[in-house]
């Protein structure tokens, strides 16, 4: 098989079993971005984006359209678990992708804890006899069950439960049309999309900084290219896919959502977490405000968390076999075919990240502010592996794939990080920091970064 040989010519075996098809990808992308994603984040964006949220996440799904297809041309020249670990370490030198694959770390191992605070919330309130903390165990407990037991069953329920959450944004989009063509709300209007009174690209760039939050995942799907049918050329093609369906569903909802929004004068000055339940109260009345809060519940606390999961255990995986992590985190189950320690860990680390951020009023906005940097830094240094490998060492003459697009990508996500909040941009330099520490242990143990198929202290394939 070409895409096993592909991974073996880089010094691996192929240890993860190629069970998951194109369809399989991007209903995984899917359930990791969430369709109704924007249900929990949409007050936010409203206030940052001066009422905008349609632009803002226009502007987030161009930005990352752009990173998306920097991720085909890198998994295309390396088709390995690892992400922009791998393409980074491979693509400039093993030191940089040690330090991307670390901030990309902040990414995926804080995500979902995130996810299960805000599902673990939303049920308390529900539910209020049963603590936060119970609620985040048992949604742990559930999503590490059913990843142990392997990818084609983490795949199959994705798509039942993707479809329950598509049901749940059908019924909001009906029933809010249906309002708004009765009156409901300010009516039909593009002010969402664009106000001249409002509209400034810092403000913009900085609702983006928080609305690319509901976008993260689609690179989770780059994590499965071990494992999928179809190797490189699938992966790019579901990543591209995924972003376009999940862009197009959130663009609708928050549209309908800004339209019915109760007090917009009252939103703009003062964010709220519960703006777009309220928003659902004024279409259907208070059962349609409890179903889009159950639906953000389990989508958050179930179907994100179980892809994320996924994804954080293969870069655990993909770091701790280059030596570059404990090499524990590198063992497979021999009968699932999956990294059972890697997912084990990332159970420990929810628990506990998720019970602590519980304790603190800032919880959610703190983990939120480490993700989105972390995330951020890491696309732009894909970017840079694209112009550096291709364009640079292999001289590539595809001018537009491997040069300008690389570059319009990271300049956009260069001016979503200058205009992020403070907090973000702070955080994110303390856990820079850190990882650069870690690089500097790794060398005085004589550890230096190196990856399989080049030489130690290469820069070069």
């Amino acid at each position: 098989m070409r895409a096993q040989q592909n991974i073996e010519q880089f010094g691996y075996r192929q240890e993860l079993h190629r069970t998951v098809g194109l369809a399989d990808l991007i209903f995984y992308g899917l359930a990791y971005m969430v369709p109704i994603a924007p249900f929990a984040i949409f007050g936010n964006v409203y206030s940052e984006s001066g009422g905008m949220p349609v632009l803002a996440y226009l502007v987030g799904m161009i930005a990352l359209l752009f990173t998306a297809a920097s991720y085909a041309q890198m998994v295309k020249a390396f088709p390995l678990s690892g992400s922009v670990y791998n393409y980074a370490g491979r693509g400039i030198a093993p030191p940089v992708g040690f330090m991307t694959g670390w901030m990309i770390l902040l990414d995926y191992i804080l995500l979902p804890c995130l996810l299960y605070l805000v599902a673990s919330i939303a049920m308390n309130d529900s539910v209020p006899g049963v603590p936060v903390w119970a609620w985040l165990i048992g949604f742990v407990a559930v999503n590490t069950a059913i990843n142990l037991r392997g990818i084609r069953i983490t795949v199959r329920l994705t798509r039942v439960l993707i479809a329950i959450e598509l049901a749940v944004l059908a019924l909001f989009l009906l029933v809010g049309v249906w309002a708004l063509l009765r009156g409901a709300g300010r009516g039909f209007s593009l002010t969402p999309l664009f106000n001249a009174e409002t509209f400034a690209w810092p403000v913009m760039f900085a609702a983006v900084s928080v609305a690319v939050l509901s976008f993260l995942g689609f690179d989770g799907i780059s994590m499965l290219v071990e494992e999928s049918t179809g190797g490189s050329a699938q992966v790019g093609r579901a990543m591209r896919v995924a972003l376009l369906l999940a862009g197009v569903l959130f663009i609708t909802q928050v549209w309908v959502a800004a339209l019915l929004v109760p007090d917009p004068a009252g939103l703009l000055d003062q964010p709220s977490d519960t703006a777009f339940y309220d928003a659902a109260a004024v279409a259907g009345g208070e059962w349609l405000r409890h179903v889009t809060t159950a639906a953000t519940a389990l989508s958050w606390g179930l179907v994100n968390t179980m892809v994320a999961q996924v994804s954080v255990s293969r870069l655990l995986y993909a770091m701790a076999r280059d030596r570059q992590l404990p090499s524990f985190l590198a063992k497979v189950s021999v009968r699932h075919s999956v990294p059972s320690n890697a997912i084990l860990l990332s159970c420990l680390l929810s628990i506990g990240v998720g019970i602590w951020a519980a304790t603190r009023a800032d919880g959610v906005a703190l983990l939120s502010s480490l993700i989105n940097m972390g995330a951020m830094v890491a696309f732009i240094v894909l970017h840079v592996s694209v112009i550096v490998h291709h364009a640079l060492r292999s001289g590539s003459d595809r001018l537009w794939a491997h040069l300008i697009s690389p570059l319009i990508g990271a300049g956009i996500l260069v001016f979503v990080v200058i205009n992020a909040n403070l907090l973000a941009q702070l955080l994110g330099l303390v856990w820079l920091g850190l990882g650069a520490l870690a690089l500097i242990t790794l060398y005085a143990l004589g550890r230096r970064p190196t990856l399989r198929g080049m030489p130690a202290g290469s820069d070069r394939r």
